[in-house]
């Protein structure tokens, strides 16, 4: 299961880096932050049920936050 931790650090890094080169920097930032949590916590060596647990919870975090961000942040375009 740590393994799969270090996969979702890489991809997180590589979202990172390309978000660095299109000049999104605010985004850049969160995705490194969690290039580096994921891969701290794939050296853990927790139980298989721990890193569930982690999971479900990193999940969780994301979909409220970012229903909260589009429900009452983010401007809707019509097509411009």
């Amino acid at each position: 299961m740590e393994r799969m931790y270090r996969v979702l650090g890489f991809w997180t890094g590589i979202f990172a880096v390309l978000f660095l080169v299109g000049d999104m920097i605010e985004a850049s930032i969160i995705f490194f932050v969690q290039t580096g949590l994921f891969i701290a916590l794939s050296y853990l060596n927790l139980s298989e049920r721990a890193y569930v647990y982690i999971f479900g919870a990193y999940l969780t975090v994301f979909f409220v936050g970012f229903t909260y961000y589009t429900t009452f942040i983010m401007v809707p375009s019509f097509g411009h």
